[in-house]
């Protein structure tokens, strides 16, 4: 804390001595032809990264030192402006842009990308671009996010399944999900990665170890944003997949402005469905002739997935009493039948589970709110989550879809149970932004997550009801800094955690500790944090962030998810120390040549690091406290670029989580101490190509052809320590391949997809060893209306 304030005390001398130097500011206007504002039009100074963009009403502001300079204007549809000015004292200057239909190939690009911007940012972070080329893949947000830079999704099976995300070796709930800032469980909790419409998105922002307190977030491993499009006017974007295992998808989404009044109107439906009736290879099956278990390949029999999202949002914007304004309402639907258990040796035939939730949400935006230029986002959300688990039959399955009589239920081995779980969720968020000057800002951060717990039972009459309630507190607050003309970039922040659980559960006690932890508890936790940046030379960047960060457990680790997971009530809160160094920076070969690279090195300390861990016999899952694991590691990327035809890409993560207790609590020694953390991969990576010809066939066209490999070291399933290392169970070295191609015309009104993922037909594993799908193909046809 004392290094944290002397770096803050120091930096902030520094820059007030900075700001006392002679300043101007040149502001003004972008309008088109016919005098109509032209929004987030880039004015940026040639030959550096100093720009801006206008807002909503095509105004703009640029503070520089006197002198002169080439200024480049421009915007997509929309011919590049060049303009020398010399100023001197602050001046009034506006510009008025042509329409014009201008091939790519003959425009040079000034200024970064929003993409490029966060990417260069304080902060360690992932930013991929979904809006354009990504919209027509038949690919989840599982697999373009698992193709990143030390990002690692396991999934437990097809489409729909359960997964584990890791992000520098953190996995799981340390990784938080944001869908505009709110938190995505708001849409309920069948709502993720792997259903969500990716049609809707523009970007996401993947953070690294170290959260801006902005997102209000409690996280240690990361943080996943989902920005979706903000479009200005009416379009109209429709698509429907086919693939292999019966699988389809459908998404719609919209926005309808009406001219009178201004009221936009934005629907928008997705729909999954999957029998996931892929071949397991290699399972075994009794065999009467053998009198043994042999290896055979079977299809799933069980494990339909449907999942179903609804949502209608009615807003306004740029009006006098509000910059937005929106209500949203939402509704969501899983249902999803169980194959197998945590271990693909627990074969289910009956057991499923069913989701519903139901959402309203408000949101508001308004500049200049109380002082000038202080920006206020708020934000409302209560959902009503409810998910029902059906566990009647007494049989016990085996891969042939066999089954014999069994005194007990599939998944928990214990009685029939159709177990209900309703989570209503609240959420309130209120973010402030004030801007000093130019140069320095200040950011509040307040979000007040309350989580019930609402459980009973229709048919296990020995289950006793209950009603638990999670309330979280969080508070941030970070003070910014861009200096030098924004060679250097400095963000300082705290954050305040404030934890309420309320325990009522007493069931199973000798398993969730439930004897031991009840009734109302308050608990404080503190954090803290920096992330600095200097670019040295363009292509030459230094970045490096620490944070002192805690992580509250989730309602579904401390009190189960009443199919798989076993509640765990005393569970206790991670906190870690977390540090990013990363070197960068953006390299122009010659003319249309681009290389973008970036190379690191993280480390998190982790105190009471919450792993899962699954018994074999009954293949359930519950989460508990590791006293301390270190993780330390390394990543690279390279980009390459050519004329926005020929992109090459590829990473490597190395990452070393080991367990960090000596001693076990009867005082013996720990046998895992300094083991790897198993079942977690700690090497791998992945290499993308694609080249896109333009005007094949027909004019206004383009033609994608694209190639992704991705590469995963072996790893240990169990604890290395235990048994003989040539007999330890461990999952092999994976080799996966994919391709596609796209096809769009009429300015991308129409699009076409072909994909074909694994298409080597390796046999692939990931989380406990659980197979993956092998070869499969995929068509996808996208209508996007402008």
């Amino acid at each position: 804390m004392r290094f944290l304030f002397i770096v803050i005390t120091l930096a902030s001398l520094i820059s007030i001595g900075l700001y006392g130097q002679s300043k101007v500011f040149i502001s003004g206007e972008i309008k088109d032809e016919k005098g109509k504002p032209i929004p987030q039009a880039l004015i940026a100074i040639e030959g550096t990264t100093i720009g801006t963009y206008s807002n909503d009403n095509g105004s703009y502001t640029l503070e520089l030192l006197p002198g002169k300079y080439k200024i480049v204007i421009s915007s997509v549809g929309y011919t590049t402006l060049p303009a020398e000015i010399t100023i001197q004292s602050n001046k009034k200057q506006s510009f008025v842009l042509e329409e014009g239909a201008v091939d790519l190939d003959e425009v040079t690009i000034y200024g970064k990308s929003q993409v490029q911007r966060i990417r260069e940012g304080s902060f360690t972070v992932n930013a991929l671009k979904i809006a354009g080329v990504l919209q027509n893949t038949s690919a989840s947000l599982n697999n373009i996010i698992g193709r990143s830079t030390s990002v690692r999704i396991r999934e437990e099976g097809g489409v729909g399944s359960d997964f584990d995300l890791s992000i520098n070796g953190m996995s799981g709930n340390s990784v938080r999900y944001f869908l505009d800032g709110m938190p995505l469980d708001t849409k309920g909790s069948g709502v993720s990665l792997a259903n969500l419409p990716i049609n809707i998105i523009d970007r996401i922002e993947i953070y690294k170890g170290v959260i801006p307190a902005s997102l209000g977030a409690d996280a240690l491993g990361g943080a996943i944003n989902i920005i979706t499009k903000q479009e200005k006017e009416n379009y109209l974007d429709a698509s429907y997949s086919i693939g292999s295992f019966h699988t389809h998808k459908t998404d719609l989404n919209a926005q309808f402005v009406e001219s009178e009044t201004g009221l936009i109107i934005k629907p928008v439906i997705g729909i999954n469905y999957s029998k996931n009736d892929y071949t397991m290879k290699e399972v075994e099956v009794w065999d009467e002739s053998a009198d043994a278990y042999v290896p055979v390949n079977r299809k799933r029999f069980h494990d339909d997935y449907f999942s179903f999202l609804g949502q209608i949002e009615l807003g306004f914007v740029n009006k006098p009493w509000a910059d937005a304004f929106f209500v949203s309402g939402s509704y969501s639907k899983i249902n999803k039948e169980i194959q197998t258990g945590s271990v693909q040796s627990r074969v289910y035939g009956m057991a499923e589970r069913k989701s519903d939730a139901w959402n309203i949400s408000t949101y508001y935006k308004k500049s200049n709110f109380i002082l000038k230029d202080m920006l206020l986002n708020a934000s409302l959300s209560h959902t009503w989550d409810h998910s029902l688990t059906v566990d009647t039959a007494y049989r016990k399955y085996n891969w042939d879809g066999d089954y014999i009589v069994s005194s007990r239920n599939e998944i928990t081995g214990r009685g029939r149970t159709m177990r209900h779980y309703e989570r209503p969720l609240t959420i309130i968020r209120v973010n402030l932004d004030y801007e000093l000057n130019n140069y320095h800002s200040l950011n509040f951060n307040y979000q007040l997550n309350r989580t019930g717990n609402d459980r009973y039972d229709n048919v296990d009459t020995a289950f006793e009801a209950s009603n638990d309630v999670v309330i979280k507190h969080i508070l941030g607050l970070s003070y910014n800094q861009f200096l030098f003309n924004e060679k250097m970039k400095n963000v300082f922040f705290i954050k305040d955690y404030i934890n309420r659980p309320n325990i009522r559960q007493t069931d199973i006690p000798s398993v969730t500790g439930s004897r031991d932890v009840q009734g109302s508890t308050i608990k404080n936790y503190f954090g803290y944090g920096v992330g600095l940046r200097y670019t040295i030379i363009e292509p030459l960047s230094l970045k490096t962030s620490y944070e002192h960060s805690v992580r509250l457990p989730l309602a579904r680790e401390l009190l189960g998810n009443g199919t798989t997971i076993y509640a765990n009530v005393a569970l206790k809160p991670e906190n870690s120390s977390n540090i990013n160094i990363t070197l960068f920076g953006t390299w122009h070969l010659a003319s249309g040549h681009t290389i973008n690279y970036e190379a690191g090195g993280f480390l998190r300390n982790v105190d009471n690091y919450i792993k899962a861990t699954v018994s074999e016999t009954e293949g359930m899952m519950q989460y508990g406290n590791v006293p301390a694991v270190h993780i330390k590691g390394v990543e690279g990327e390279m980009r390459y670029d050519w004329q926005n035809k020929l992109q090459l890409s590829a990473n490597l993560s190395y990452q070393d989580a080991r367990d960090q207790q000596k001693y076990q609590d009867n005082g013996k020694p720990s046998a895992t101490y300094d083991n790897r953390v198993p079942n977690r991969p700690w090497m791998f990576g992945s290499v993308e190509t694609s080249y896109t010809f333009r005007n094949i066939v027909l004019s206004k066209s383009r033609l994608r052809l694209g190639c992704t490999y991705q590469w995963v070291h072996w790893y240990f399933l169990t604890w290395e320590a235990y048994g003989a290392r040539e007999n330890k169970a461990r999952i092999p070295t994976q080799h996966i391949c994919n391709a596609d191609i796209a096809y769009s015309w009429k300015d991308g009104r129409y699009n076409i997809a072909l994909e074909c993922s694994n298409f080597l037909d390796k046999l692939a594993y990931d989380n406990y060893k659980l197979q993956k799908p092998g070869r499969a193909f995929f068509a996808k046809f996208r209508l996007f209306i402008n």
